[in-house]
């Protein structure tokens, strides 16, 4: 069964005039970080972009890294587990289809499908699938990923004498190739504490930089922080403050699967999925769009009109003048606790510098007048009243059902809205 989340009460009540001209707008559920046998995954992209299809998602970016899926490439089947994905490939999209042939030493060789392929298959059944790449760069030791979504062409990896030079110039060029071409598209940086590559500092001062990844369910991301490092929860409102304050733009958050590994995503009997590989179906967005397609998918998020999920659905975020309420989609027998997180004008700006650990840098440490919780509601519905005062307000759902494919031991289902000013402005 197809999961549909929302309907006609699903409502932001503030719309930009941008979304005025289209048609009724309605919740699609969504991953931005996917990985095939481009590159790192383990399964071809149809079955990938099948299983979410089942799931009940709407829309995929599939983002391998460094590359868009053009051309004719032959991949080897070497080992048990491509020839299991082979096998998988063959049951589910058999016929004239799958194409193979024999290399000169008498192996199996499989001919990976292009974009244009994989998408005009998977979209006859009225299923998005965004061209996207994961631009894999670095500097010094330090990981710097950024996904460009909806690019039009590759992006090579820009470079840089620095982290925030890096990250730049790579927003720079996705940026560039949009005004380019006229096709919508952005950039989101991806799991900053990934090799604690990125301190809350280096977001802070990107121009140009609307997204980055709050929930990445990769299980080596380090997204809860450790005793010295921030959690990525708490580098979002460190960054929001510090950007509003200044007067800078907003950051939205997203969640994402990063999925690498689609072997082992049923669940085992009598226990949870195992958490070690890059499973599929943890993280994802809900965007509240006019239509289903690429185009209409990023303005909605560039207005901040979507939440992003581990497991909570919301059937209403509702921001006004005076308040923010969020509807949840309650299930029998779980319990909902929302917190109202802020940070008020006029908080304490002091900061103390921290030690590298490990030869890296690690974010300053900031008042805790950052990230308060405002408010926290029990129950299905819960509303904050704007004291006026507050640079902005977000919200953040937990709920008492733990998740069957934790990321961690013990995790449960929760959800994020993106952060609103008092007067109901994203």
């Amino acid at each position: 069964m197809r999961l549909r989340v929302g309907g006609l009460a699903s409502a932001f009540v503030l719309l930009s005039c941008a979304a005025c001209s289209e048609p009724q707008p309605r919740w699609y559920r969504g991953n931005l970080h996917t990985h095939t046998l481009w590159s790192d995954g383990d399964q071809f992209p149809e079955v990938v972009l099948q299983w979410y299809q089942d799931q009940g998602y709407d829309f995929v970016s599939i983002s391998d890294h460094n590359l868009l899926a053009t051309g004719e490439r032959w991949l080897p089947m070497v080992g048990p587990a491509q020839e299991s994905a082979l096998a998988e490939y063959q049951r589910g999209f058999g016929g004239d289809w799958v194409e193979t042939r024999r290399d000169s030493a008498g192996g199996t060789e499989v001919r990976l499908k292009t974009y244009d392929e994989y998408a005009r298959r998977l979209g006859a059944s009225g299923f998005l699938v965004i061209q996207s790449e994961e631009i894999t760069d670095r500097f010094d030791t330090r990981p710097l990923h950024l996904i460009g979504t909806n690019v039009a062409e590759l992006v090579p990896p820009q470079g840089g004498a620095s982290v925030r030079e890096v990250l730049q110039r790579n927003i720079d060029a996705v940026r560039s190739q949009r005004q380019r071409t006229g096709r919508p598209m952005f950039a989101h940086v991806n799991h900053p504490n990934f090799g604690w590559a990125v301190t809350v500092e280096d977001l802070i001062a990107l121009q140009d930089g609307q997204f980055f990844e709050v929930y990445n369910a990769h299980p080596i991301v380090h997204s809860e922080g450790d005793s010295v490092r921030p959690s990525v929860d708490r580098l979002w409102d460190i960054l929001l403050a510090v950007r509003l304050s200044a007067g800078n733009s907003m950051m939205y958050g997203v969640a994402v699967d990063d999925s690498h590994n689609y072997g082992r995503y049923e669940p085992r009997a009598g226990g949870p999925y195992d958490s070690g590989p890059a499973l599929p179906g943890r993280g994802w967005v809900m965007v509240r769009s006019g239509q289903l397609s690429a185009d209409s998918i990023i303005a909605a998020m560039e207005r901040g009109d979507f939440y992003f999920s581990s497991g909570v659905s919301l059937d209403a975020v509702a921001a006004t003048a005076e308040s923010l309420t969020v509807r949840i989609k309650a299930e029998p027998g779980v319990s909902y606790t929302t917190q109202f997180v802020g940070t008020r004008r006029g908080y304490d700006t002091t900061t103390s510098a921290v030690p590298d650990m490990d030869h890296l840098p690690v974010s300053r440490r900031y008042s805790n007048d950052i990230g308060v919780v405002l408010a926290e509601v029990a129950g299905p519905i819960a509303t904050y009243r704007f004291a006026g005062d507050e640079l902005y307000v977000r919200a953040r759902v937990r709920s008492t059902k733990t998740r069957i494919n934790p990321i961690v031991a013990g995790e449960v289902e929760r959800a994020w809205t993106q952060p609103v000013r008092p007067g109901g402005a994203h």
